[in-house]
């Protein structure tokens, strides 16, 4: 199937390590290191959970939107979480920052289908990266049994979802948030 990429240029956040560098198109960019209860946590590492995984993903999404409505023609797709749907556990800052930029790309898409632009959210549920490490590891392994495929996602697969996003066949999907967690939401036994 031609996906119609061919020629097209992509810009990648966050791509250095884990998801971001598996996809190399897409707004990646995150941090998991402010764990703590609400009544514990530190009002700077909240500020930094907004400044990194919500702000950077309004100003780099802001900072392409010229180029694609000159162009007529873009896909934006940013990495949400799991923890964005259903929340977290010790994790206020990043389920919220990620539950936002959800309603973010919803906005976009509204603003930017007249410009032949998508914007589209995924939500990856736990995946074998350096960010898994974060997350306490009875929690872990309570998501894992959640979800049908009892494993850690490779992040490959997350690529392949957010290349069919970006490709042409995927034209008309716009202002979602695609559901990549393994079927944790699923109540499974």
């Amino acid at each position: 199937m031609d996906l119609g990429l061919k020629g097209k240029v992509a810009l990648v956040t966050g791509g250095a390590r884990g998801i971001g560098k598996a996809t190399a198109l897409v707004n990646s960019a995150a941090i998991l290191v402010n764990v703590a209860k609400i009544e514990e946590m530190d009002h700077e590492m909240w500020q930094r959970d907004l400044d990194v995984n919500l702000t950077g993903v309004f100003n780099a999404t802001r900072a392409v939107l010229p180029f694609m409505q000159k162009q007529n023609w873009g896909r934006i797709v940013t990495l949400s979480s799991v923890a964005g749907v259903m929340g977290g556990f010790g994790q206020a800052g990043y389920s919220a920052t990620k539950g936002a930029v959800v309603s973010l790309m919803k906005t976009v898409a509204i603003e930017m289908a007249r410009y032949s632009i998508t914007a589209n959210a995924v939500y990856p549920g736990i995946v074998g990266t350096e960010m898994a490490q974060f997350i306490r590891p009875d929690m872990k392994e309570r998501m894992l049994k959640r979800s049908v495929w009892k494993k850690e996602m490779e992040p490959t697969a997350i690529a392949d979802a957010i290349v069919f996003l970006c490709s042409e066949p995927a034209r008309y999907i716009t202002g979602t948030a695609l559901d990549l967690s393994g079927g944790i939401s699923l109540f499974t036994f």
